[in-house]
């Protein structure tokens, strides 16, 4: 019934657009990555814990981009991976022992996954998370998120897809582990296929973590079209199905859609979303979408434009510039 309401309500895209010039997108990416580093840096300058808002997004951001031929300074990736490793290393027993720190596995999942982005090598802390994420909710399917704070740490499927990638990639090598890290996950792909998605953060992890799990092509076939499916006239995503489209959802879907589903990035539904990105980009480089979760934290100024909607801001234009640098030949 919902998947009929879905296609009634929401108008569909103008898939006959022409396609956004790659000079347009690269000038997009180049403006954006600055205010991206600017932000990750500001954080790591500031404060000992990691984030995933300043941190995770970013991380994938230049990442992607320096795979594309953008300019990304060499010595970002080590800073962060740093001060990453030196959060995990300051919990580290915290994390041996099953306790985890604030964010519990939604803080070790990211911080796994940035750290494969930053192409840290496994030591004494990744193992420690590693075991921090076969104890936890152990007695379940899945993992489960630990706050409230939507979209990014809201949604089960989210911790689930990071949780599975960290045991995936950063899983130990002896037999007898491998045997429970396959376990862990075919219980999670059972829940992934059978569990329905709400919103659009739902829809991406729920593609991502489906393909990451190693789910038959034609479910994740079916996860990519729920997500492509709510598209809207004006070649976004929203957040929820009865908001607006911003960059946060936009990104998310098309990296989502390419990397998980293999759209390609001159398809019309990916070209259409691209265009969506490059109109509502910001003469600064970012993106501005306005938080809707309760703050907890000290605010802090990162260096990163938009004040209190800064942390779902800069996540956001992760996602977009991500999603943009994509679109560019690989070099």
């Amino acid at each position: 019934m919902l998947s009929t309401l879905l296609l009634v309500t929401i108008p569909l895209p103008n898939l006959t657009l022409p396609a956004p010039t790659t000079k347009a997108v690269r000038a997009a990416v180049e403006i954006a990555l600055p205010q991206l580093k600017k932000g990750a840096t500001g954080h790591v300058e500031q404060k000992t814990c990691f984030a995933c808002h300043n941190q995770t997004l970013p991380m994938l951001a230049f990442s992607t981009a320096t795979g594309r031929g953008f300019t990304v300074p060499p010595t970002l990736a080590k800073e962060q991976a740093e001060h990453i490793s030196s959060f995990l290393e300051s919990n580290r027993e915290r994390f041996k022992d099953g306790r985890g720190t604030g964010g519990q596995v939604d803080t070790a999942g990211a911080a796994l996954f940035t750290l494969e982005l930053a192409g840290h090598k496994p030591d004494e802390n990744t193992t420690a998370v590693v075991e921090f994420l076969f104890k936890a909710q152990s007695d379940r399917d899945h993992w489960r998120a630990s706050g409230d704070r939507p979209p990014s740490e809201a949604s089960d499927f989210s911790t689930t897809y990071y949780a599975i990638r960290g045991l995936k990639f950063w899983g130990p090598p002896a037999n007898a582990d491998k045997q429970k890290t396959a376990k862990r996950i075919d219980a999670a792909r059972a829940w992934l296929v059978k569990t329905s998605a709400k919103d659009t953060e739902d829809r991406v992890f729920r593609l991502l973590a489906l393909q990451e799990a190693g789910a038959d092509a034609k479910e994740v076939a079916a996860a990519a079209w729920e997500l492509q499916r709510t598209q809207r006239a004006d070649g976004g995503w929203a957040q929820l199905d009865n908001g607006r489209s911003d960059a946060y959802a936009t990104g998310s879907a098309l990296v989502a859609l390419h990397l998980a589903a293999g759209l390609k990035t001159d398809a019309p539904a990916y070209r259409t979303g691209v265009a969506y990105l490059l109109k509502t980009q910001r003469a600064d480089g970012t993106w501005f979408v306005k938080s809707r979760s309760k703050p907890f934290q000290p605010y802090y100024e990162s260096g990163f434009p938009h004040e209190k909607d800064q942390f779902i801001a800069i996540t956001a234009s992760g996602w977009a510039t991500t999603a943009l640098a994509l679109a560019v030949e690989k070099k």
